[in-house]
């Protein structure tokens, strides 16, 4: 189990708690203008963070370990993400009623094409906030403005974001509230990912799952390598040799949805010994 699960969902799964889903954006000011602050400030907040980083990757390893670790507190008290699997995705959906397709910040930003595949979820419709949030944002190819999806849509929107080998994840907005799903890689430019894998400074951290591998069932096609956006999977083309790193694995399960004969499942990562407390 998370810590955040022990913080935020006593417990229990913490993304799967309705009450994570609940704000009153006309209310709590302070979320509101939060959220408005970190999508028009997004591009510059991304430039500089990524400048920063450089810099701070050249000072005494000490003094990086410190300030990565107060980097990473920071993160848990604002804004973090964690993959979620698909399945989970649609439970989510069944409490966080309101679910609306955005434009991407970290597209819009990196200038890598847009499809609209970031999603607000919430309990509460928060249309006035989105609207000031995403003021000046050029419509995607697939997207037109802010776009109010049922849970059929939002679902077939998340299976083909699967088929494109992108990964879901959930994202707070003040902890523990909890407004977004986005669905990503690192060739789209996710900040998150780029952060947390490139420049080994945490702000997205490993699901509740990990990959199974059921070598036997395998049919060594090779597709979930292709298909994983964590480089958790190697297949050696010329031997048909598939080996399944869990350490690496974050748990998104996209590599399922490539396998062709079910050699892949999702386990609780607390059932793995090996990956129990890899966060």
């Amino acid at each position: 189990m998370c810590r955040f699960c022990v913080q935020h969902g006593d417990g229990k799964t913490w993304y799967l708690q309705a009450e994570n889903y609940r704000a009153d954006l006309e209310a709590d000011l302070k979320r509101r203008e939060y959220i408005v602050d970190f999508a028009q400030g997004f591009e510059r907040m991304r430039t500089r963070s990524l400048k920063w980083l450089d810099v701070l990757e050249k000072a005494p390893t000490p003094i990086e370990r410190a300030v990565k670790r107060s980097v990473h507190k920071r993160q848990q008290l604002n804004h973090f993400g964690q993959p979620v699997p698909i399945e989970d995705c649609e439970r989510i959906f069944e409490f966080a009623t309101s679910v609306v397709r955005l434009p991407c910040v970290c597209r819009t930003a990196a200038g890598t094409p847009e499809h609209g595949y970031c999603l607000a979820v919430t309990a509460m419709p928060m249309d006035d906030t989105l609207r000031d949030a995403f003021a000046g944002y050029a419509d995607g190819p697939d997207t037109k403005g802010l776009e109010r999806l049922t849970k059929p849509q939002a679902m077939e929107l998340l299976r083909r974001c699967e088929d494109e080998g992108l990964m879901h994840s959930v994202w707070t907005f003040g902890t523990p509230f909890i407004g977004a799903i986005c669905n990503c890689d690192l060739a789209s430019g996710c900040m998150a990912m780029t952060i947390t894998l490139t420049h080994d400074t945490q702000v997205m951290w490993r699901g509740e799952n990990v990959i199974s591998f059921a070598e036997d069932s395998c049919s060594h096609c090779g597709a979930c390598a292709t298909r994983c956006p964590f480089d958790a999977i190697d297949f050696d083309r010329p031997t048909r040799t598939l080996t399944v790193r869990q350490e690496d694995c974050y748990g998104c399960g996209v590599c399922r949805a490539a396998c062709p004969s079910g050699a892949l499942s999702l386990v609780p990562r607390e059932s793995v010994p090996e990956v129990a407390a890899v966060w």
